[in-house]
């Protein structure tokens, strides 16, 4: 099976999105119908998620059958729902013989600050996402979740850019394989790993003689922050951030080591984004392992990190310009 450097290289993982481009606003669904033992890390202060609970190991259930990835703030948990109703529709679930019940676990993310505010992905927008469900390497940029996903918020919403979804994997021998899709509207910049380099971000602000940031198109937010030490960054900085995502596998994997990959793979985004995990962000990554071949938990964990990363970079490099922001393809 040839690799696409996409998520869905994971057998039994298939990706949809749905979206609302004028509102700007959209969800993505990761679905693994046949069951997959899930897990979860959550490490920034802001998050928004529904039945996470579950994920964590000394509770009852091991596999899930899809996560859903949202914009629409709190508001956007309801996407989840329909998700749930496409799974059961299918007879796919938790039996618990008078039904059964799908897991589907939620994170979102925070778009309402760009297009249209009461307009917000719901059941209708989960299930359609499922309708649109594919093992083909899923569309990037401004899609699904991504629709209206921004990074670089240290000086607001009007020196951010615009950011989007992205996907990644890599085989790791044996027939082991490792993915991600990340959906980055962080309050940090993204950040090229290899070279160091800012892909997006914060953007110098310049009002009269004044300057904010450092010279150049770039603000880099960690420069802009050192020069706030002693203050607080609540009175002026966009305090509604995160990167949501999933790293998947088709390795075999306990619950206990489901969540370890999970929590390896926030390295991944630690690396490419600039800061990360701050308390304006709710970065939460869940994990999935489809169970096809023995593999060692570190070196699954190791390399979940690294397509996370890239997943992350390619979400901001395939975004577009919208809602008057621009994207990486605008910046010098």
């Amino acid at each position: 099976m040839k690799l696409h450097n996409a998520i869905t290289d994971i057998p039994g993982i298939r990706v949809g999105h749905a979206h609302d481009a004028d509102a700007l606003t959209g969800c993505t669904v990761i679905l693994c119908e046949s069951g997959a033992v899930g897990g979860i890390d959550q490490r920034g202060g802001a998050p928004g998620t529904r039945e996470t609970d579950a994920l964590h190991p000394m509770h009852l259930v091991e596999h899930v059958h899809g996560v859903v990835l949202s914009g629409g703030s709190a508001f956007g948990l309801d996407a989840a729902a329909g998700a749930v109703r496409y799974l059961e529709e299918r007879g796919v679930g938790f039996d618990v013989r008078v039904a059964k019940v799908p897991i589907v676990p939620a994170a979102i993310l925070f778009d309402l600050g760009i297009g249209s505010a009461k307009i917000r992905p719901d059941a209708e927008m989960g299930y359609r996402a499922c309708l649109n469900a594919s093992a083909d390497p899923p569309a990037e940029g401004n899609v699904g979740a991504g629709t209206g996903a921004t990074v670089g918020k240290i000086l607001g919403i009007g020196q951010a850019m615009k950011s989007g979804i992205g996907t990644a994997s890599i085989e790791i021998g044996g027939g082991v394989r490792v993915g991600a899709i990340a959906a980055v509207n962080a309050f940090g910049d993204v950040i090229d790993p290899a070279s160091g380099r800012i892909v997006a971000g914060a953007r110098t602000l310049r009002t009269g003689p004044l300057r904010v940031g450092a010279p150049g198109y770039f603000a880099d937010t960690m420069e802009v922050m050192k020069s706030l030490a002693g203050r607080t960054l609540l009175g002026f900085a966009s305090r509604e951030n995160t990167v949501i995502g999933v790293a998947a596998t088709n390795a075999q994997l306990t619950k206990e080591q489901v969540n370890k990959v999970a929590q390896m793979a926030q390295d991944g985004l630690a690396r490419a984004v600039r800061p990360a995990h701050t308390m304006l962000d709710g970065d939460t990554i869940f994990a999935l392992a489809t169970g096809q071949h023995k593999a060692d938990v570190n070196i699954v964990g190791a390399y979940a990190a690294e397509v996370f990363a890239q997943a992350i970079t390619r979400a901001a490099r395939a975004a577009k310009p919208a809602a008057g922001l621009p994207a990486a393809s605008d910046a010098p």
